[in-house]
């Protein structure tokens, strides 16, 4: 549940959680930076400070750790939800969650992504 709603599953494949810090730069109407915090092969769930306002149609995201031990850049994209995790919080500056679809990847990115889940991630299913 988040701000209030009962989320549905949409996912077709399990889920993973990440292990360490990992982040994402979502490039979309504006640029967010935040914390990776599920993953599969068909997108990501990240946690970032945001306003008010969600995201809009996204174009690209990076995915990096911050030992530079792993990088994904350009990977095309599409928000699927982006959601105000705490629905009392007073601010207008909250944590949000945003949920990324990807879209036609390189088989350089699969072998990338498939590598990181294999490496990065445990299962959350």
């Amino acid at each position: 549940m988040v701000d209030g709603k009962v989320e549905v599953e949409r996912r077709r494949q399990r889920r993973f959680r990440l292990e360490n810090d990992t982040f994402v730069v979502l490039r979309s109407n504006k640029t967010k930076v935040g914390s990776l915090k599920e993953m599969n092969m068909d997108g990501l769930s990240f946690h970032y400070v945001g306003r008010e306002e969600p995201l809009m149609d996204a174009a690209e995201l990076s995915i990096f750790s911050p030992n530079n031990d792993f990088y994904l850049f350009t990977v095309p994209c599409k928000i699927t939800s982006d959601l105000k995790l705490y629905k009392d919080h007073p601010s207008p500056i909250t944590m949000r969650r945003c949920g990324v679809q990807f879209g036609k990847l390189t088989s350089q990115q699969v072998s990338q992504l498939e590598h990181f889940i294999h490496h990065y991630t445990k299962d959350a299913s």
